[in-house]
């Protein structure tokens, strides 16, 4: 019988797109993942994949192999979760991606107290500044903020958060959006425009340029406008503790920025994995 760890290594090696970074993936050495891929060829009597010197590439019978595979897999995994749900515990690994900011504000200590609830359930936290790829690098959920961008992934909304318009104490005074408009502005990569709401209901957009300086993470940029470098539009659960100290100031209080939402994001598959569905109630909670 084929095992399922070669339909794994398989799986890993389509969806990493090389013999060397399935290893990585995998935690194997590349000479392993060979054998295992060779053995399987071996035992199913076909060629899945055509190897040169740059690149992999499926056979007909390796994409419908491939497609079979997943299934298998899926159906695997949730035979074992299904079998274990009996028990109070969870078990396995649960790979999660999100920012660094949001993982020390918000996911890191929402981990500690998952993992108490679950400790034989072993959690990968991996942060970046941008979106990893769910499925190539793996990743069972990803904590993203703001407005989502169209995806083949499925999303829960945990919750949302506001923003704020903030600088240091020398930017205050500001009565209006002209005003605010007139500053320097500290400018996030994947942020251009938001709508903004006045002190009578009526809507504004405020466009988030040009800025003196851009950056990819909202610590950056809490750090700049912190040293007088301009305003920024930060999430309240980052820059609370500097409102506080009075590091920071928060412009046009009488302004409302629309909120911005929390979501968790999984791959499309049929059925969603125990300790995925555990962690998103958990966080929703």
């Amino acid at each position: 019988m084929v095992s399922l760890d070669r339909f794994d290594t398989f799986k890993a090696v389509v969806e990493a797109g090389s013999l060397s970074a399935a290893a990585d993936l995998l935690g194997q050495t590349r000479a392993v993942v060979s054998f295992n891929l060779k053995r399987l060829e071996a035992e199913l009597g076909v060629t899945l994949l055509t190897r040169n010197t740059r690149q992999l590439a499926l056979t007909d019978a390796g994409e419908r192999f491939y497609q079979r595979c997943t299934r298998v897999l899926q159906e695997a995994q949730l035979a074992i979760e299904d079998a274990r749900s009996e028990h109070a515990q969870l078990k396995g690994t649960l790979r999660i991606t999100t920012t660094v900011d949001y993982a020390l504000a918000v996911v890191a200590p929402a981990v500690e107290a998952f993992r108490r609830l679950h400790p034989d359930l072993h959690i990968h936290l991996s942060t970046s500044s941008t979106h990893a790829d769910l499925i190539s690098e793996r990743f069972d959920v990803a904590i993203r903020l703001g407005r989502l961008a169209d995806s083949n992934h499925r999303a829960v909304q945990l919750s949302t958060y506001e923003v704020l318009a903030v600088a240091a104490p020398a930017f205050a005074g500001v009565r209006t959006l002209d005003e605010l408009e007139r500053l320097p502005k500290l400018g996030h990569g994947r942020l251009t425009e938001l709508n903004v709401t006045g002190p009578t209901g009526d809507p504004h957009s405020y466009r988030i340029g040009p800025a003196a300086l851009v950056a990819d993470s909202a610590a950056v940029l809490q750090a700049f406008a912190v040293r007088g470098h301009g305003v920024a539009v930060l999430p309240q659960w980052l820059v609370q503790d500097d409102l506080r100290s009075g590091r920071l100031v928060h412009l046009l209080p009488d302004h409302r920025f629309a909120p911005q939402g929390v979501y968790a994001i999984y791959p499309d598959t049929r059925h969603l994995p125990q300790k995925v569905r555990a962690f998103i109630d958990f966080m929703k909670g």
